[in-house]
């Protein structure tokens, strides 16, 4: 499985990185992933107005996007946009960050699975 990763690199500014979840063919009940230790789970709703300027990761969490979709630009300026479904690791805890805005006119549900 295809995720996104948000990470500080050597210049302190935040940038993407697409990384594979390696799943395992587990029967009748799918294909999974490995057990990925977690801390925590926070349930989370933004505004549709929701447009947060520059700032890192509060900790080390996936973050799965049940509906709406946002637009994430890195340092660089590249940006990306996810939507429900998506999936993205959000490590970019140190330096400048990364802008995150909601781009539709409805609110934001997402969760939060923290990881320290």
């Amino acid at each position: 499985m295809k995720i996104t990763r948000l990470y500080t690199g050597d210049d302190g500014e935040s940038h993407f990185e697409d990384i594979e979840i390696p799943l395992h063919d587990a029967g009748e009940v799918g294909r999974l992933s490995e057990i990925h230790p977690v801390t925590g789970i926070i349930f989370r709703e933004n505004d549709a107005d929701y447009n947060y300027d520059w700032h890192p990761a509060p900790r080390r969490q996936y973050i799965i996007m049940l509906d709406s979709e946002i637009e994430i630009e890195v340092g660089d300026g590249t940006k990306k946009r996810f939507r429900g479904g998506d999936v993205f690791l959000a490590e970019d805890t140190t330096g400048r960050g990364h802008k995150t805005r909601n781009v539709t006119d409805i609110p934001r549900r997402s969760i939060l699975v923290t990881l320290d």
